[in-house]
């Protein structure tokens, strides 16, 4: 590991004035970044410990809807009352995500910045933009079962690995920043870039950035919402295809839905398509399956994860009328 210097900011301003300069990097869980550390992958000069500040809170904001702060533990947000009865896809992504052990050390925050788990990102001796950019990607002539179907390009098909960011893009959540140059807010399926040429450059993020808050939005309906990871094992694996989902319905009929899908795409990826498709019809296996094969229509598959297309098709249907059936 690479020698590094340390300091600890507790206020959000001396973080982010400590973040401006050249290489350096947030410590909140380290349940990532120190992994990547220690493989020789991340070599910052410094790292800023923001443990101390409190930026932990959830709570109800004025409009019903939630508020999470970056600092909160993985752990909190999945026992957290409000989460567990308003928006239950959460606390289910988060608690299929990763060990009691590792979710009682992970932040919301570092939630969102973890980086892929392609194993050719892991392999220094292999070539892979996201970790030395314009060197080239293996993955794309490689062993790609666990690789993305939707959102790719020439510099890189990998997925992208958090759980609880699918339940996010699902709730129309909103990322609160703070940078030298003030407070933003992005709304969260614009948070994670897609790859195009540069692959290395994963997020909205400018240089000294921190984010601060989740904000989720009221949606009474969320109530009945649910997340469904398909994995190798059921022992803490990551998705296969996973599915997060909200319906409400009416007299055999959709409503309005909320869907997004992970293991498939290179960031989590809003099924906007297949939303806008399900809306207002009536609630068959058919409307569902004709809506999800439309968004998986630009779906571009490789040697090793073809399968995905109809493991994707056939979650998606399964969670949506289970909803439904249950309504």
């Amino acid at each position: 590991m690479k020698p590094f210097a340390y300091s600890r900011s507790t206020s959000i301003p001396a973080a982010v004035a400590a973040g401006e300069a050249p290489n350096v990097r947030f410590l909140g869980g380290g349940t990532n970044l120190i992994d990547l550390m220690r493989e020789e992958i991340e070599h910052p000069d410094a790292l800023v410990d923001i443990t101390g500040i409190p930026f932990f809170a959830i709570r109800e904001r004025d409009d019903g809807g939630l508020s999470i702060g970056a600092g909160a533990r993985n752990t909190a947000v999945a026992a957290h009352p409000l989460v567990r009865a308003r928006y239950p896809l959460l606390s289910e992504a988060i608690l299929c995500g990763a060990s009691a052990q590792i979710r009682n050390m992970a932040t919301v925050g570092g939630n969102l910045m973890q980086r892929t788990r392609c194993h050719y990102f892991y392999d220094l001796a292999a070539r892979c933009n996201k970790r030395q950019p314009q060197s080239g990607c293996d993955a794309l002539g490689g062993f790609t079962r666990m690789h993305a179907i939707l959102g790719t390009s020439e510099a890189c098909i990998a997925t992208h690995p958090s759980d609880m960011c699918v339940a996010l893009a699902a709730l129309d959540a909103t990322v609160r920043i703070t940078g030298a140059s003030g407070e933003r807010s992005v709304p969260f399926t614009g948070f994670h870039r897609l790859p195009g040429d540069t692959p290395h450059l994963e997020t909205v993020l400018e240089p000294g950035e921190l984010i601060t808050a989740v904000d989720v939005p009221p949606l009474a309906w969320a109530a009945r919402s649910t997340y469904r990871k398909v994995r190798d094992r059921s022992s803490y694996a990551f998705a296969l295809v996973s599915v997060a989902a909200a319906v409400s319905a009416r007299d055999g009929r959709i409503e309005d839905v909320r869907l997004a899908l992970g293991g498939v795409g290179t960031r989590p990826w809003r099924a906007f398509e297949a939303e806008r498709r399900l809306r207002g019809v009536e609630a068959t296996m058919e409307r569902v399956r004709d809506a999800i094969d439309a968004e998986l229509a630009p779906a571009r598959t490789f040697r090793d994860n073809q399968f995905k297309i109809e493991l994707a098709r056939r979650t998606v249907v399964s969670v949506v009328t289970g909803l439904i059936d249950n309504a």
